[in-house]
Parts: C-alpha cells; sequence; structure tokens
C-alpha cells in the first residue's frame, strides 16, 4: 500500500509537474495531474504517461484502482475558472 503523500511525491520528484493532487483510501486512489507533458497528447496517451510514471507502484502491487483526471496548464486554469 502506498499512502497518498507517498504517490504525490513520487510525481513531483519526475519534475514539470505544476500540480499534483491525490485522493485515496490505500486501494482506489483518484489522482488529478497538471503538466504540460500533455499538450497535444490524446486522453488515452496521457494516461499512459502517468502509468508508466507509477508503473513500479503497478506492478510490485502498492497500487491497485486508480482513475485520473488529466490537464495541461492552460486546460486547468481554464476549468478552474
Amino acid at each position: 500500500m502506498i499512502s497518498n503523500e507517498q504517490l504525490e511525491q513520487h510525481l513531483v520528484n519526475i519534475g514539470g509537474i505544476d500540480h499534483v493532487q491525490v485522493n485515496g483510501d490505500g486501494y482506489h486512489y483518484q489522482l488529478t495531474i497538471v503538466t504540460d507533458a500533455f499538450v497535444g497528447k490524446s486522453k488515452v496517451a496521457r494516461q499512459q504517461w502517468v502509468y508508466a510514471q507509477l508503473k513500479d507502484y503497478i506492478t510490485t502491487g502498492s497500487l491497485h484502482a486508480l482513475s485520473m483526471k488529466t490537464w495541461t496548464k492552460a486546460e486547468w486554469e481554464t476549468q478552474r475558472g
């Protein structure tokens, strides 16, 4: 099992991420991630990018169910008003 804080820190350490928020109960995690690494990428490509960053947690079973919202910086600013 991985804590929300550990997951957030792992993603922040990647670099180039403007915002990350993790809410989870030890089994299911909801992830919001904002990075311009998503510019020009489809929703599926964005999710694949996130899964690639979390591969070690997924393959060891530390991370089970994950839902995510992926935004570019511009999309995030527009979405938040």
